[in-house]
């Protein structure tokens, strides 16, 4: 089967299409088309993302991100009549998307009708005006080809995401614990087996990947902070910097899975407020917050393993691609913690927001798909609640 794939939660537009041989979790993958248009140029002078930005942004993007991905997958299409009732229909879908639905039927009206199967859309969790342009976006589309869609769960799409080599899923043992983190979550996830997640601990507060940006803007770093942040760590360790400041590790031992970053933010602000830092204190504060950051979310994790007798762990999300949060992960299976540990990391690629996740985690609900009417009428985007 063919399967498209549409990613709009925050600001990454992209779209894949994917043939997949077999059935969930044993499948086989082929990427035939993968497109991908980022903001971050365009929100980097506000500091962050702007949602209605994010919004303008996805709707100018996606329908090219569609055309390339086709173009890449070279598809065979068959000629579509025009049906006035049609074009009234797709108008009322994107009625909230301006502009969109014209051009939409201006492309089916020339392209015609791709061999695809079905249809995956993140309905959640992310920036609700940027997650409908992509729900709308595939009601539309679902309509004009006549094909069912599955709304997909956002996180769900990094946890299979790091077990995915680029053809096939992993041979995952149970129970497996995911630490997901990004700028918008921080969460610890028990998968006692395919397709089944309970939250066991989750950020109270600012997620991971915020307290790294908010503390990169305390030290007048662009946005995106993480990476500014760790390439300064490095250099930090790398030289041997000596401690600048000495920061909490927040709940370390609060006795249960929670997070909160809030407080950590707040005691770099407190210690460099007022000061003038030189290079090499900025560099050395980087590595001290990022050792904080890092050495909660690992000892958290190992709680968790712990708990509930994990036999693989998953790191996903997009500050999975901080190589010290990596390593540390790694660091997990070793004779002297958990010697038969599987551990699992995204490729790179793969850790911030993609369309290929959504196609995996697609193609594990496809039971659940809705045909077009029924999908229109049921959808829900949620702009919060994760796994």
């Amino acid at each position: 089967m063919i399967l498209l794939s549409i990613e709009t939660s925050c600001d990454e537009t992209a779209i894949s299409i994917v043939e997949i041989v077999g059935d969930f979790p044993n499948a086989t993958y082929k990427v035939l088309g993968n497109a991908l248009f980022s903001q971050i140029e365009i929100h980097r002078e506000f500091g962050g993302v702007f949602p209605a930005i994010a919004k303008r942004e996805h709707i100018a993007t996606i329908l090219p991100m569609l055309e390339k991905a086709l173009h890449e997958s070279n598809l065979p299409h068959e000629a579509a009549p025009y049906l006035p009732e049609t074009a009234t229909q797709i108008k009322s879908i994107l009625d909230r998307e301006f502009g969109l639905a014209d051009q939409l039927l201006h492309f089916h009206e020339h392209y015609g009708i791709p061999t695809i199967d079905a249809i995956a859309v993140t309905s959640g969790p992310g920036l609700e005006p940027a997650l409908w342009v992509g729900v709308n976006f595939a009601k539309a589309i679902a309509h004009l080809w006549n094909v069912p869609v599955v709304p997909v769960d956002h996180m769900e799409g990094h946890v299979l995401a790091s077990i995915f080599d680029g053809h096939h899923l992993a041979e995952v043992h149970f129970p497996s614990i995911a630490l997901l983190v990004s700028g918008g979550h921080t969460e610890i996830i028990l998968m006692p087996d395919w397709g089944k997640y309970q939250k066991i601990g989750q950020t109270r507060d600012d997620a991971v990947g915020e307290a790294f940006d908010k503390v990169a803007r305390l030290l007048g770093l662009p946005y995106p902070g993480g990476p500014e942040i760790s390439k300064m760590a490095a250099h930090a360790r790398e030289v041997n910097l000596p401690e600048y400041l000495a920061l909490p590790r927040p709940m370390m031992h609060s006795g249960d899975l929670d997070f909160s970053f809030s407080g950590l933010k707040t005691a770099v602000r407190y210690g460099i407020e007022g000061k003038t830092l030189t290079e090499d204190e900025k560099f050395a504060l980087a590595r001290d917050f990022e050792n904080a950051a890092i050495e909660v979310l690992i000892h958290k994790s190992i709680k968790a393993i712990e708990q509930h007798s994990a036999r693989s762990f998953i790191l996903g999300g997009g500050v999975s691609a901080n190589s010290y949060l990596r390593n540390a992960a790694q660091g997990l299976a070793t004779p002297q913690s958990f010697p038969d540990l599987q551990v699992f990391l995204p490729e790179k690629s793969l850790s911030t927001d993609n369309s290929v996740m959504i196609a995996l985690a697609g193609h594990a609900h496809l039971v659940d798909a809705e045909t077009p009417t029924n999908f229109m009428n049921t959808v829900r985007v949620d702009g919060n609640q994760s796994l």
